[in-house]
């Protein structure tokens, strides 16, 4: 608190604008790497999926062969073709890709930013969590990230492009399409992996309690299962259960790090007794 006292408004104004203008260097500087490198992106990384050659199709094929009620992914004939129908499509989705890349290799960046910013207003205690907080945030984002990229995508994609309504039906995909599910999914995994940060945050705020887990166990698996049908439509128990179980690995991590249950004051309990009869007290 001692670096924040000799600082007025305009100061905390002029602090905050030169973090908002570093942050949107940062963004720029990534924008235009990613915006260079775009293609091999899209060919390596973005466009993987749609080919049977995919690492996790590969992983799944061995693991899922033996067991026959499980989907195939041994299928090496496996390939989707994307398709543009509007001319300007590639133009704005090769700035727009570039862009919310260079948001998710900025990151961490923009995160030191934010807290270098707030540093100064905090205690030592508060600098030591907050610290703590910023870190483990950013790492569980980028996992919640991988995960969605590396798991729930692909087999979401993969369900859902091999659905067939009617065999007259011929699935043609999009381009705009494929990349508005790719980066929803992987974003609101990014987002969903932040879930014990916003359960340690709401606990330090004393709205939380380990109580609270412990009494919605029951309701939180019937949610996460009925989320997990929701990401991966497929229906089949393996595809339900690749996503149900980091899904409640994450509830159970929120649990551990909320507080427990605050212990009655006994004498806060004493002068509520006493406060109760005021009668008496004048008597």
């Amino acid at each position: 608190m001692e670096e924040n006292k000799g600082m007025t408004f305009w100061d905390h104004l002029e602090e905050f604008r030169w973090t908002l203008l570093r942050s949107l260097v940062a963004l720029f500087i990534f924008g235009v790497l990613c915006f260079i490198a775009m293609p091999y992106i899209y060919d390596s990384i973005i466009m993987a999926p749609t080919n049977s050659n995919f690492y996790l199709y590969k992983y799944l094929c061995k693991a899922t062969s033996a067991v026959p009620f499980l989907p195939d992914f041994c299928d090496d004939s496996f390939h989707v073709d994307i398709i543009n129908i509007n001319m300007t499509s590639q133009f704005f989705r090769h700035i727009t890709t570039s862009l919310w890349l260079a948001l998710i290799l900025s990151f961490p960046y923009l995160i030191f930013e934010i807290w270098k910013f707030v540093r100064p207003a905090l205690y030592e205690s508060e600098k030591k969590s907050f610290k703590w907080a910023f870190t483990f945030g950013t790492l569980m984002f980028f996992i919640g990230c991988i995960v969605g990229y590396s798991l729930v995508f692909p087999m979401t994609f993969r369900f859902l492009a091999t659905y067939q309504l009617s065999e007259m039906i011929v699935n043609q995909i999009s381009l705009d399409s494929y990349m508005d599910n790719f980066l929803m999914l992987i974003f609101m995994m990014g987002v969903v992996f932040e879930l014990p940060l916003i359960s340690w945050v709401l606990s330090q705020l004393g709205l939380l309690y380990k109580s609270f887990f412990k009494r919605y166990r029951r309701h939180a698996i019937v949610g996460l299962l009925v989320l997990s049908a929701f990401i991966t439509p497929s229906g089949d128990p393996f595809t339900l259960s690749v996503v149900f179980v980091p899904l409640y690995f994450l509830y159970e991590l929120s649990a551990f790090f909320v507080k427990p249950d605050p212990l009655p004051d006994e004498d806060e309990n004493e002068e509520l007794e006493e406060g109760e009869h005021p009668e008496l007290q004048a008597e």
